[in-house]
C-alpha cells in the first residue's frame, strides 16, 4: 500500500451508499468532497472548493448546458415538437410496421433538438405507444424501439453529456465531441432500423401488415410537411451549421438554437409567458444542480491529485502490461456494469478523473474515446434495474407492464454494443467530422 488506496475506496464507498439511500447527486458528492477536504486538508482546505466553485461557475464553456437546456425545454414545452410528429407521420409511407420506423426518425429529429434521452422517452410514450398498441402493434418492439430511439439524444449533438465531459477532459475539443456524435447517432438509427425490418420480416405478426384506414399522403399534403418542418430544420442547422463552418463556438450556436426555438415556437402560435417562465424555471434548476456536481467534480480530481491517486492508478494500470485494446475493453466494461445501479452522471464525473490520466498514457484518440464513452452512458439508461429511460417510458404509459418494459431492454442493449463494435474496428465514422472544424 501506497497510501492512496485506502482514502481513495472509502471516497467511492461513501459515495455508492449515499446514491443507493436515495441521496441526490449533487448532495451526496458536496457531501463526501467536503469530508474529504476537511481529512485530508484540514480547515484550510475549503479554500479549494470555493476555488472550484468559483472556476466552474465562470468557466466560460459551460454557458452552454443552460442554453441547450432551455432549448429543449422551449420546444417541448410549448408543444412546437408536436408539428414534427404530425409531419414526419405524413411523410412515412404506407408500410408494414410504418408506425416502428416512425419513432425512429421522430427520434433522429427530436435528438437533433433535445439533448434527453428521458424526455424523448416520455414525450413518446405518451403521444406515439398508444396508437401503437390500438393498431395491434406487438408491446415488446413498441417499447424497445421508442427506448432505442430515445437514446439517441444524448448521442446526437446538442447533448448535455458532451459538454459535462468536455468541461471535465481538457485535452479534447467541446465542439469536436459534439460534432463526433453525427455519425454514431445516425448508424445506431440505421442499425435500429435493420433490426426491425429483420424482425418484421421474420415473424410477421409483429406488425399489421397494412393499415387500411391511413389516407396515402397527396403531393401537396407531403409539400405541406415539409414546409412546416423548415423552421426545426433552420434550428438544427444554427447548431449544428454553424459549429461545421467554424463561424460560432458551441457557446454561440446554442444561443443561436435558443433564438431559432423561440422563433419556432411563435411561428407555430404555441409561444406564451407561461411557456418561457416554466422552461426558465426548469432550466434554472437542472443547471444549477449540473453546476454544482461538476464542481464537486473538479474538486473530486484536485483530492486525487493531493493524495496521490492519480499517478498511482496510472502505475497500476500501465504495471498489468496489457496490450491497449484490452485496456479499453476494460474501461468499457465498468460503465457498462455500473451504471446498472448508479445514476448515469454520477458515475460520469466520479469516472472521467480517474479515467483522464489513463486514457492520456495508452495513447487513445481523445475524440473517440470520449464519443465511445459517451455511448456505453446511454446504454446504462436503458439497463435494469435503475435506468431512466426505462421508468421514463412506464411513467408515460399505463399501458405497458414494468416487465415489459425491462424485457424490452434487452434488444436496445445489443443493437448498441454492435454499434459500438462497428465504431471500435471504424474508428474514423467518429473521427471524421471533427477534423474538418
Amino acid at each position: 500500500m501506497s497510501g492512496w488506496e485506502i482514502p481513495l475506496a472509502v471516497f467511492l464507498a461513501s459515495l455508492l451508499a449515499l446514491l443507493a439511500l436515495g441521496v441526490p447527486v449533487f448532495v451526496a458528492f458536496m457531501v463526501v468532497n467536503l469530508v474529504g477536504v476537511l481529512y485530508l486538508l484540514g480547515p484550510a482546505g475549503f479554500g479549494l472548493f470555493a476555488n472550484s466553485v468559483f472556476e466552474t461557475a465562470t468557466a466560460h464553456s459551460l454557458i452552454t448546458i443552460p442554453l441547450f437546456i432551455l432549448l429543449g425545454e422551449i420546444l417541448f414545452r410549448s408543444g412546437s415538437v408536436q408539428v414534427l410528429f404530425r409531419s414526419v407521420d405524413r411523410l412515412v409511407g404506407r408500410m408494414p410496421g410504418r408506425l416502428y420506423f416512425l419513432v425512429v426518425a421522430l427520434s433522429t429529429l427530436f435528438g437533433a433538438l433535445s439533448g434527453s434521452a428521458v424526455a424523448v422517452a416520455a414525450m413518446l410514450g405518451r403521444s406515439v405507444l398508444p396508437d401503437m398498441l390500438r393498431r395491434n402493434y406487438d408491446p415488446k418492439l413498441s417499447a424497445m424501439v421508442i427506448m432505442a430511439g430515445a437514446s439517441l439524444a444524448p448521442i446526437i449533438p446538442p447533448s448535455l453529456f458532451v459538454i459535462v465531459i468536455g468541461s471535465l477532459v481538457f485535452d479534447v475539443s467541446i465542439a469536436g465531441l459534439l460534432i463526433a456524435g453525427i455519425g454514431p447517432g445516425l448508424l445506431l438509427a440505421m442499425l435500429i432500423s435493420l433490426y426491425l425490418a429483420v424482425s418484421i420480416a421474420r415473424r410477421r405478426h409483429l406488425a399489421p401488415l397494412s393499415e387500411p384506414d391511413l389516407p396515402r399522403a397527396t403531393l401537396l399534403e407531403a409539400l405541406m410537411a415539409i414546409v412546416q418542418m423548415l423552421p426545426f430544420g433552420i434550428i438544427i442547422l444554427s447548431v449544428l451549421g454553424l459549429i461545421l463552418l467554424g463561424v460560432a463556438t458551441p457557446t454561440e450556436a446554442a444561443a443561436t438554437g435558443v433564438v431559432g426555438a423561440i422563433i419556432t415556437a411563435a411561428m407555430y402560435r404555441q409561444l406564451s409567458w407561461r411557456v418561457i417562465t416554466e422552461s426558465l424555471l426548469s432550466t434554472a434548476n437542472l443547471s444549477a444542480m449540473i453546476l454544482i456536481i461538476l464542481a464537486s467534480s473538479k474538486l473530486f480530481s484536485q483530492l486525487l491529485a493531493f493524495m496521490g491517486a492519480t499517478g498511482g492508478l496510472v502505475a497500476l494500470v500501465t504495471g498489468l502490461d496489457l496490450p491497449p485494446w484490452q485496456i479499453f475493453l476494460l474501461l468499457m466494461v465498468l460503465p457498462l456494469v455500473l451504471c446498472m445501479f448508479i445514476d448515469q452522471i454520477a458515475f460520469m464525473l466520479l469516472a472521467i478523473p480517474l479515467y483522464v490520466p489513463i486514457v492520456k498514457a495508452y495513447g487513445f484518440d481523445p475524440t473517440w474515446f470520449w464519443t465511445m464513452f459517451l455511448i456505453n452512458l446511454t446504454i446504462g439508461s436503458v439497463t435494469p434495474p435503475f435506468g431512466y429511460t426505462l421508468f421514463a417510458l412506464k411513467g408515460a404509459s399505463d399501458e405497458l407492464s414494468l416487465k415489459q418494459v425491462f424485457a424490452a431492454s434487452g434488444p436496445v442493449v445489443v443493437i448498441f454494443l454492435f454499434g459500438m463494435a462497428i465504431l471500435w474496428a471504424f474508428p474514423a465514422i467518429i473521427t471524421w467530422l471533427p477534423r474538418y472544424l
